[in-house]
């Protein structure tokens, strides 16, 4: 598989991933609390996990492998992507703030305003990829073993535990311990410090070779049954969300067995099915994915003060469907217009 194939692939798997985190938005914040709880919410809440957020972050990891930014380059990028996370929390929860200061909504606004989402946890990343390439040589084992620490950290976290603490507004994007933090940094910076590995791997082992050896398909069969007969462990962190957002050790090796046995499918798939309309239409999600990403939660944030725990199974389905049509369409004219801008400046 030659590179253009290998970011074809990428760009799949994070076209998936975008659309499964939608729909698990909107199930988070628009499904009654009987559909969330229901099996159609547990199987929204377990594909809304491991095929999304983590996976985004190991290819995130992936694609840092190819980059010739310096240390300082990297760094600031890290820290705009930071800033541009936080300045995303105060939009997508404009109405909400507006319910807050006009109506007296009794909310704490620094919890949204303050959340530890994913493009904070991006950001953060970047700028911790800026110290670890200067320390680390480029063996991908250092990587993987680095990966294992940081997710092994989390096992001295809690939840909760700073909901309280002075710090809680900074710990909350560190380490977590606060209703706020989704993505803490510890223990999420274990999936892009693995994609990291990965790429340093596959450039001395060639996995995409390996992946069509005969016994490549004996490892698959293998994690596959060991998932079949572990799901409901995973299932039970995927459907409580503090839990999966402070995820365990446990949960990590869980998470590295699927994503595995996910991007192995995935891989075998795109080859019988990359001149279809819909590989095409995940491509462009995966290429677009911040812009995606972006759009569907200014949308979701703002509906959800009205919608919240409001909808309806088939109610949920056709909310799923618009946001998603409407995210990708916004995410197009939004490229079409930065080439313009980009044309005149020729």
């Amino acid at each position: 598989m030659n590179d253009n194939q290998r970011i074809g692939l990428a760009d799949i798997i994070k076209g998936i991933a975008v659309l499964l985190m939608i729909q698990v938005h909107v199930m988070e914040l628009f499904a009654t609390q009987d559909l969330y709880e229901s099996t159609q919410g547990s199987i929204s809440l377990f594909l809304g996990g491991i095929p999304a957020a983590p996976i985004f972050m190991l290819l995130m990891g992936y694609f840092l492998a190819f980059s010739k930014k310096s240390t300082s380059e990297m760094a600031l990028r890290g820290v705009r992507l930071f800033l541009g996370g936080l300045l995303l929390n105060i939009g997508l929860n404009l109405h909400l703030l507006y319910k807050i200061v006009f109506e007296n909504w009794a909310f704490n606004p620094l919890h949204s305003v303050l959340g530890a989402d994913i493009l904070t946890l991006a950001g953060l990343s970047l700028v911790c990829f800026a110290m670890i390439k200067k320390i680390l040589t480029n063996k991908y084992y250092l990587y993987f073993g680095l990966a294992a620490t940081i997710a092994l950290l989390s096992q001295f976290t809690q939840p909760n535990q700073f909901e309280d603490h002075s710090l809680r507004y900074v710990l909350a994007f560190l380490v977590g311990g606060t209703s706020w933090s989704y993505f803490p940094l510890i223990p999420w910076l274990s999936f892009p410090l693995l994609g990291f590995g990965c790429k340093l791997m596959n450039d001395k082992f060639d996995l995409d070779a390996a992946a069509k050896k005969w016994w490549s398909k004996i490892i698959f069969v293998i994690l596959l049954c060991v998932l079949a007969f572990t799901i409901d462990f995973s299932n039970s962190i995927s459907n409580n969300l503090a839990e999966y957002y402070h995820f365990k050790f446990l949960f990590f090796l869980w998470s590295v067995a699927f994503i595995i046995v996910w991007i192995y499918a995935l891989y075998f798939i795109e080859k019988r099915a990359e001149k279809t309309m819909i590989v095409h239409f995940l491509q462009f999600l995966g290429k677009n994915v911040t812009s995606v990403y972006v759009f569907q939660w200014l949308i979701i944030g703002n509906l959800a003060t009205v919608l919240y725990k409001s909808q309806s199974f088939g109610q949920w389905a056709i909310w799923v469907l618009v946001i998603t049509i409407s995210a990708s369409a916004l995410a197009y004219f939004w490229v079409k217009f930065r080439i313009k801008k980009d044309a005149q400046r020729i």
